[in-house]
């Protein structure tokens, strides 16, 4: 038998002398020899009777058993010789690798060595799946079977589908997932250092771009995926308003400076991804004129303020040079009748108003800004600032800028038969007269 007291070291186990050991099959024990201090593996199934000199230090154990598609780690491995053979010392011990580490595949069942140990579990292989991949890291110098030079440090993907063999030269850092890339959407990447892409482009550290291929995207071992950008959806309503962060060119071939700020529109495209250097201010929503309003544009764009009186689009200018998109600043524009048209950058706008309608029984009180030129009845008067008038309906009155809009005023007196109207003079001018006013002729009295 064999005794041995709990905790006790090896050298207190008591072996009789002639003890046999059965060793079955799939097992082994190590054997020390007192004398030479030799520890010795013996492997079933057999028989084994210990020496006077001798005794058994481990075992029976069984044999370490690798099944298909798995691996073990062991440490302190023994050293081969080139045939693959175990290399053994003149005494007949079997030569380590200490501090070194070996992974062995599937193979027959084997012992472990004296000094030789198990590094965890047995594990089973890692199946890299399509569209997924593993990042490697190099954690010392080695040359793979292909001839490829490896540096410690260095990061690399082996991609899927595929089993992983592992090394002990390399540590499975993380699992790299690929990202699926939809309609209107866009993957933003980042450089983690200077290297040159699946697409034969350079890229320097820290520089980010955009993949916009549909499909699975796996990034490579020097991209960072920063985030999924989605498409703005426009339509003929809706405007997108964007800054140049940097200058580039943009999607459309344009050349944008930085700081310059444009609206894109369904002109353009129907969908839009904002590219790197493009920073989405807002949407912008269309401004629609009916046959009876305006409106008062601040600081118009150079192409407006020329083509304020046209009945052309008012929206030719997005698609125009530099110069026609920058305000003018501290101008005004009317706009009016029937117009469909976006807000320019820097351009400002009051609320929609509706035109001033006039009935027969009344007048609008009008007072020049500054001097300009006003044609009554085809006849061309010289307004001056400061100088007020009337004007009577029926009719609609169209602003003006030069021209500030008083209040209506209505008659304390009317003869309708004969069109007559008499005005009270206390809301028009202060003057000692009455004014009336016959609506056929225009006279006033």
């Amino acid at each position: 038998y064999q005794r041995r007291v709990r905790g006790a070291p090896m050298d207190e186990y008591i072996f009789p002398k002639d003890l046999l050991y059965k060793i079955a099959p799939l097992q082994f024990l190590h054997v020390l020899n007192k004398n030479t201090n030799v520890v010795s593996v013996q492997v079933g199934p057999k028989t084994y009777r210990c020496k006077e000199e001798e005794k058994v230090v481990y075992g029976p154990s069984p044999l370490i058993v690798v099944p298909p598609g798995h691996y073990v780690v062991i440490e302190n491995p023994v050293c081969r010789n080139k045939d693959g053979t175990i290399s053994f010392t003149e005494q007949g011990q079997a030569r380590l690798s200490h501090g070194d580490q070996e992974i062995r595949l599937e193979q027959d069942p084997f012992p472990l060595y004296p000094g030789e140990k198990l590094s965890g579990r047995i594990e089973p292989l890692k199946v890299v799946a399509p569209n997924t991949a593993l990042r490697l890291q190099a954690s010392r110098d080695f040359v793979d079977k292909n001839g490829t030079k490896y540096i410690a440090g260095q990061d690399w993907l082996f991609h899927g589908p595929g089993t992983y063999i592992p090394r002990k030269e390399v540590r499975v850092v993380h699992v790299v997932k690929s990202v699926v890339i939809g309609p209107n959407q866009a993957l933003r990447l980042r450089a983690r250092k200077d290297f040159i892409d699946r697409k034969k482009k350079s890229r320097f550290a820290g520089e980010e771009w955009l993949v916009r291929d549909l499909g699975a995207y796996l990034p490579d071992v020097d991209e960072i995926v920063v985030r999924t950008v989605n498409a703005h959806i426009l339509t003929e309503k809706k405007a997108l308003h964007l800054l140049a962060t940097h200058t580039f060119t943009d999607a459309y071939g344009k050349r944008r400076k930085a700081g310059e700020e444009w609206l894109i529109t369904s002109k353009h495209s129907e969908t839009h991804i904002p590219d790197i250097y493009e920073q989405v201010c807002n949407e912008v929503n269309i401004i629609t004129l009916t046959k009876r309003q305006y409106c008062i544009v601040d600081n118009p764009i150079a192409r407006r303020f020329e083509k304020a009186e046209e009945d052309e689009d008012m929206d030719d200018w997005i698609d125009g040079d530099w110069n026609s998109r920058l305000p003018k600043l501290g101008t005004k524009i009317i706009l009016k009748k029937d117009k469909n048209f976006f807000m320019a950058p820097g351009e400002t706008i009051s609320t929609l108003v509706d035109i001033t309608v006039l009935g027969e029984d009344q007048a609008l009180w009008l007072q020049a800004l500054e001097s300009f030129t006003d044609v009554v009845k085809g006849k061309k008067i010289v307004r001056r600032p400061g100088e007020r008038w009337l004007i009577y309906g029926p009719q609609e009155y169209w602003p003006r800028l030069e021209v500030k809009e008083g209040h209506i005023v209505h008659p304390i007196f009317k003869v309708e038969s004969l069109n007559l109207y008499v005005f009270d003079p206390s809301t028009l001018i202060p003057v000692s007269y009455t004014h009336l006013r016959a609506h056929e002729t225009g006279r006033n009295l």
